[in-house]
């Protein structure tokens, strides 16, 4: 192994980090089986192919990679390139670098068809990985990719460098390794548009000499002013611009070469945060600063972690030059991004578990990063998006699974047809009748994998989601669909009902009407009604009765006939025998007491039931369970008048899981005067909450209003009586 410059250039990469004999056994073990398994194939350059995983591991070496994850980088491709197999890198290796194998060739086998889909498929690609360091080898893979992407074919070419500036340079800038995004991007753009690349590229050279002469002058003084003011333990570097974001700046954002204030930049890095703001007054105080031109990230980081101070200042000469002033740590965070904080150390005992962990760990410090701006360099993503992207994707188990032409779908782990089917479009739910999987039928209870594709097969006079599919379908969005759906269907009903009992009192009175929303508005405005849909839907739910519509419509003579005779009735007690505020014809001193399963309030159409040794329980007309008791003994009741005194009722009212939807719905019952005499609220899914509200009131009316208002609450979808 002396002889062989490729395993000696690695070696030498590695050796200032990792010394363990058996580290380095490891890593030698891999790198012979590798050569083996490769030898005689040859890349596009001409290169034997051994020389790409050696390359790609060195990458990883940069970063101070774990001898696994060097490992798994140097038999990246020998699982689908050569006969070893998976099972035999778990007998050689064990299983966390099988996995890690495995892993990077499923991505491998991924085909980005539509850029488009851009943003999908980087969440798909690192939520696949379920590992960053599975990220890293692909990251790596594609950067040694695009360093000989020369030899390559001009139609590849394009096509790589596209995939390149859409899927792996922004997937490393959220990872915060600013260097291999910048060589991507700049590696990406001589092929994706030449001619601007290298007129970029000429521009930059044009004045090299002076640009340099002028940093170096720029430097220097920084030196001298920092050793006036006693600073010692420092670097300074100058860089200029990476050649991509010169050319974003003046093709999208329309600049001129000349107007890019942070073309040229001096880097300086000091012991301690307290050293970088003593050196920021020092460069105020000496060069000009560009107003609004400053940005403290190290109070406020961005959301990769990167830390800094910038300004940009004018130099004497007129030349511009930004100053990035941050500490070694932050520097090494700003090179090596999120991965200089899991940095291999032999110090530590390693396990899979506990690499992931201290991972995880590190996200997890992405939640204090809240209050961030947006990163304006990116794709206007906030700090919020970007830990949800990081902490929902990387770290929990999503399914990836594709519509026949190709576009990537994102479920919950255990997702079914049903949910695929609403994520698509609700129609396409609610009038599904079956589903193929992989060319295959499969049931609609059946659980999908991540790469499956999946066809949808509905009809038109499908009778839609049932109860059924509740328990089916795991996705809140198609749950929420469904539910939705069958409250639709409910109402349906409830006006079916309201239509059919109203009918049946037109042939009792052997009448025939035309109903008109006009007439119903006259009629029962003050009920919140307006069509004739609403009445019937008022009558179904027992709210409205279909006899106080027939009044409403029967001439006036008969109607006065009706209230003589009513009055009649009960004109010896006009006013209630009892606290309940209700007379039962005949009884002058009834036990009576009211149903606590329906809590009937004036206005209610209402009955008495005796019961045996309970007196009169007086009962709504719309409870169910008037149907259910005998009905020999139902006494009439009626509503005495002048009633002072105050029901208690039920509401339940179906929302979403906002935050203020219970807020929201105490002030809409405030706003209309009404008393909560209890409240609870249950989330009973993601995507739905129900609040149960027991209210004192007057009549019927104020009940109605209080509905009303209620409705208009956003969050809110459904409020009904709550019989109990």
């Amino acid at each position: 192994m002396e002889s062989d410059a490729l395993y000696q250039a690695l070696m030498n990469d590695i050796a200032h980090y990792i010394t363990k004999p058996e580290s380095i056994n490891l890593i030698t073990k891999a790198y012979q089986l590798a050569k083996e398994k490769h030898l005689g194939q040859m890349r596009k350059s001409g290169e034997p192919y051994i020389t790409h995983p050696v390359a790609v591991t060195r990458i990883l070496a940069e970063l101070e990679a774990g001898p696994n994850t060097l490992v798994a980088a140097l038999l990246h491709d020998t699982v689908e390139d050569t006969d070893l197999t998976l099972v035999d890198i778990e007998k050689i290796f064990g299983k966390d670098i099988s996995q890690l194998v495995d892993a990077v060739t499923k991505l491998n086998k991924l085909i980005f068809q539509d850029i488009v889909q851009a943003d999908n498929q980087q969440k798909m690609l690192l939520a696949m990985a379920k590992d960053i360091r599975v990220v890293l080898i692909k990251l790596a893979d594609r950067m040694h990719n695009m360093r000989t992407l020369d030899s390559m074919a001009p139609e590849k070419q394009l096509r790589i460098a596209k995939e390149t500036l859409d899927i792996y340079a922004p997937i490393a800038h959220r990872l915060g390794l600013f260097r291999w995004k910048a060589e991507l991007e700049d590696r990406s753009l001589r092929f994706v548009d030449p001619a601007m690349y290298y007129k970029v590229s000429n521009m930059v050279k044009a004045k090299k000499d002076e640009r340099e002469s002028s940093i170096s002058h720029v430097i220097n003084y920084i030196k001298e002013l920092f050793a006036e003011s006693g600073i010692k333990d420092f670097d300074i570097k100058g860089r200029i611009k990476n050649i991509y974001s010169i050319y974003k700046k003046m093709v999208n954002g329309g600049r001129a070469f000349e107007d890019i204030y942070d073309l040229l930049a001096v880097r300086i890095i000091v012991d301690k945060v307290e050293t970088c703001y003593q050196s920021l007054g020092i460069i105020h105080a000496h060069f000009t600063p560009i107003p609004k031109r400053f940005k403290d990230y190290i109070a406020v980081p961005k959301p990769n972690m990167y830390q800094s101070l910038h300004t940009t200042v004018l130099h004497s000469d007129g030349t511009l030059f930004e100053v990035q002033i941050r500490t070694h740590e932050m520097d090494k965070v700003a090179e090596d991004g999120i991965a200089a904080h899991w940095a291999y150390k032999e110090s530590k005992v390693y396990s899979k578990e506990k690499e992931q962990f201290e991972i995880a760990s590190k996200l997890k410090w992405y939640a204090d990063l809240l209050k961030l701006t947006e990163d304006t360099d990116d794709k206007q993503e906030s700090s919020q998006e970007f830990v949800d992207t990081i902490k929902t994707d990387i770290l929990s188990a999503n399914v990836y699974v594709f519509t026949p032409k190709g576009e990537v779908i994102e479920l919950p782990a255990g997702s079914t047809p049903i949910d695929f089917a609403y994520r698509i479009h609700t129609d396409v739910g609610h009038r599904m009748v079956g589903a193929i999987v992989n060319n295959r039928i499969v049931t609609l209870d059946h659980t999908l994998q991540t790469g499956d594709v999946i066809s949808i097969k509905t009809n038109k006079n499908s009778s839609g989601p049932s109860e059924d599919w509740l328990k089916i379908a795991k996705s809140p969005h198609a749950r929420h669909k469904i539910k939705i759906f069958l409250n639709k269907e409910n109402q349906d009903l409830i006006i079916a009902q309201g239509k059919e009992a109203l009918e049946k009192e037109f042939v009792l009175n052997k009448k025939d009407f035309e109903l008109s929303d006009q007439w119903v508005k006259e009629n029962f405005e003050k009920n919140n009604v307006e069509t004739v849909e609403d009445l019937y839907k008022e009558i179904g739910k027992g709210i409205i009765s279909a006899k106080a519509v027939m009044n409403k419509l029967m001439p006036e003579a008969t109607k006065e006939t009706l209230l003589q005779r009513q009055l009649e009735r009960t004109s010896r007690q006009l006013v209630a025998t009892s606290d309940t505020g209700v007379i039962v014809e005949g009884l002058t001193t009834p036990q009576i007491k009211l149903a606590n399963c329906c809590t009937p309030v004036p206005g209610d159409e209402i009955v008495g039931f005796v019961t045996k040794g309970s007196g009169i329980v007086i009962h709504g007309m719309h409870c169910t369970n008037i149907k259910e008791y005998d009905q020999n003994r139902l006494l009439p009741a009626l509503w005495g008048i002048n009633i002072t005194r105050k029901y208690p009722t039920w509401l339940k009212i179906k929302g979403t899981t906002r935050a203020t939807l219970l807020t929201d719905v105490i002030q809409a019952v405030n706003s209309s005067g009404v008393n909560i005499a209890e409240i609870s609220a249950i989330s009973n899914s993601q995507f739905e909450s129900i609040i149960k509200l027991k209210v004192s009131l007057s009549n019927v009316n104020e009940l109605n209003s209080l509905i009303t208002n209620i409705n208009k609450v956003p969050q809110v979808y459904y409020v009904e009586r709550d019989i109990r």
